[in-house]
């Protein structure tokens, strides 16, 4: 099995409301803002971005509840949003909540 983890940092900006599969599966559609420096080539770069993210079972429960603004650390994996449509969606699998929110 290939490699495909990511693990980020950022605050919770947009968020679509706690909807279920047909099977009763919680499902939670979002967007995180993330904000860092980076190193690239031996220079600092400033990094700003914001991840469309799907979580399912739990972690979509967990992210329902969270307030937007509110800064999390997530895990989880990269995927195509369906067959058709290949921009990339972030797919929750964890979430840890900073301290200092």
């Amino acid at each position: 099995m290939s490699l495909n983890r990511l693990r980020i940092d950022g605050r919770l900006i947009g968020k679509e409301a706690l909807r279920y599969t047909p099977a009763g599966i919680p499902v939670f559609s979002g967007v995180l803002e993330h904000q860092s420096e980076q190193e690239e080539d031996g220079e600092a770069r400033r990094v700003e971005c914001e991840v469309p993210l799907i979580a399912l079972g739990d972690p979509a429960k967990w992210l329902a509840a969270v307030a937007p603004g509110l800064t999390i650390s997530l895990a989880g994996f990269i995927a195509a949003k369906s067959r058709q449509r290949k921009t990339l969606v972030f797919h929750v699998q964890s979430i840890e909540f900073l301290e200092g929110n």
